[in-house]
């Protein structure tokens, strides 16, 4: 067994409700794998013969589109299933990034496979990875439609507060170091537009702007204002 895992899955909340055996069986077919900020863990088209958990960090998923511009799909992050898409035996249809210095648990694919079919438990972890990225999905179809880019932004940035927020005393900081072009990247749009855009969010009182941190002021107000209430 690789000791080197076991503690990391023991300590995971998404595998509480497996058995013993088969976290002692995920430790076997596990590594533990380190990656620097901005290195690549697969690139889209790949063949992959791993299944990806993030130990500790976050990742990024992004697609290119015919420019080479980046259009952030997910930021992932602990105990999140990087890839569970991989099971049907296709290649990436993804890049995957480290958006921060990250630990991930690569796990052998088709041994991975045999312990779901012992254990339903560890099968609905994945079935619940996969759903929970679908509703994720469904918001960002919602949110694409015909709106004013900053309201696009509002909402983004309202979902990021949720996902990452922490609260301080002017509000709740979204705990991630997201530059403007990274913005940018998750809209499929250029600088100038998001730097417009969170301007003018700025000036209705809905966030402030601080050592590249953002602060939204009142999440319920950031949550009107996208909606079209005022």
């Amino acid at each position: 067994m690789k000791e080197v895992c076991l503690e990391p899955i023991r300590s995971m909340k998404i595998f509480n409700k497996i058995s013993k055996s088969s976290i002692e069986d995920l430790a076997d077919i596990c590594e533990m794998k380190c990656y620097q900020k901005g290195r690549h863990i697969f690139r889209d088209k790949e063949e992959i013969k791993k299944v990806f958990i993030v130990y500790k960090g976050k990742v990024s998923l992004y697609k290119l589109n015919e420019s080479a511009q980046k259009k952030i799909i997910f930021i992932l992050g602990e105990e999140d299933i990087i890839n569970a898409v991989v099971l049907d035996d296709l290649p990436a249809s993804i890049n995957c990034e480290a958006f921060e210095n990250v630990e991930i648990l690569a796990f052998d694919k088709e041994r991975f496979e045999e312990v779901m079919s012992r254990d339903f438990e560890l099968t609905k972890v994945v079935m619940s990875s996969l759903t929970i990225k679908v509703r994720r999905l469904y918001r960002q179809l919602k949110n694409s439609t015909p709106i004013k880019v900053e309201k696009r932004v509002a909402a983004k940035l309202w979902k990021l507060s949720k996902d990452y927020g922490v609260e301080v005393e002017n509000g709740v900081l979204i705990d991630l170091k997201i530059s403007i072009t990274y913005l940018a990247d998750m809209f499929g749009a250029s600088r100038e537009t998001i730097s417009r855009a969170l301007k003018v969010l700025q000036d209705n009182n809905l966030i402030v702007i601080d050592k590249k941190k953002i602060i939204i002021k009142d999440r319920d107000k950031l949550s009107s204002y996208f909606k079209g209430y005022k």
